[in-house]
């Protein structure tokens, strides 16, 4: 990869966004964000309760996301976020407009099947329905590259590193 970029991971509950998040970082040498830190303890409670936040409760979250992402440009991050929907990530472009972004997908049961088995998060698997009727995947006018998350992480890093280094091979579309 050329300079370093600040990578948002984003994708539906379950798919893997911290394990990944964190292991790209790691591997990328630079600092990593949980996106889950950054709610606000009303949108956690929400999210607790078994009820979807709608885009006023998100606004505030997908703010502090772009300002810590704004503060690593040049430098590069990782931070995991959502951004299930195009304006969300358009806010986050706003904020910090070389971001890419990482989708993480793979099928339902799958996803379904490993968010049923995680155990102290405050997300409840009765909202990945929610998720999915919410989720845009990316456009081809937005930098980023969507992995299928069935390999081992390990695979889906790796994947995820020579998907973002072919992105420097081609210019961004505007």
């Amino acid at each position: 990869m050329h300079a370093p970029h600040v990578v948002v991971v984003m994708g539906v509950s379950g798919t893997g966004k911290s394990t990944i998040g964190r292991s790209l970082a790691a591997l990328l040498g630079v600092p990593y964000a949980e996106a889950d830190d950054f709610h606000p303890p009303r949108n956690i409670a929400k999210m607790s309760a078994g009820t979807p936040l709608d885009d006023a409760d998100r606004a505030p979250w997908l703010d502090a996301i772009g300002t810590w992402a704004q503060g690593r440009a040049g430098r590069g991050g990782v931070v995991s976020c959502s951004a299930l929907k195009r304006a969300y990530r358009d806010r986050l472009r706003a904020a910090a407009p070389g971001i890419v972004f990482l989708h993480l997908t793979g099928d339902r049961a799958l996803i379904a099947e490993r968010l049923s088995s995680r155990k102290g998060h405050f997300m409840p698997g009765a909202l990945l329905d929610s998720q999915f009727a919410d989720l845009e995947p990316l456009q081809d006018d937005e930098r980023g590259v969507a992995v299928d998350v069935t390999p081992q992480p390990a695979v889906i890093t790796q994947r995820a590193i020579e998907e973002i280094a072919r992105l420097d091979e081609v210019p961004p579309t505007t």
